[in-house]
């Protein structure tokens, strides 16, 4: 019984692993995001940052994207930002494959 107990262990301890990388990847995502949103509504510097915070906790609202995607699109709305559902999505996606590729080497 000793090696599924450890198997299992194993798998757990795996599984925490993997969670904790893969929240990583969506904050490291969410602040690169927000960095670039806030860009298109006109802030920099410490303001830009405190935006990306704002995403990085929109995103603890409830499970997927949509949380951020909602944030984001309704402040660009608000700032009569032309920038489409589809180039927001892109982003997001993009930044993903950024964002992973970072956590992967250390950043």
């Amino acid at each position: 019984m000793s090696g599924f107990d450890d198997r299992k262990d194993n798998f757990e301890k795996a599984f925490a692993h993997d969670q904790a990388l893969q929240f990583k990847v969506e904050a490291k995502r969410n602040k690169m995001l927000g960095l670039w949103v806030a860009k298109k509504l006109g802030k920099s510097g410490e303001e830009a940052d405190a935006y990306a915070k704002t995403v990085i906790m929109a995103d603890l609202e409830e499970p997927g994207d949509e949380d951020v995607f909602r944030k984001v699109r309704g402040d660009l709305d608000k700032a009569g930002g032309k920038v489409s559902d589809e180039e927001i999505r892109s982003q997001m996606q993009n930044l993903l494959a950024q964002a992973k590729e970072q956590v992967r080497e250390g950043e």
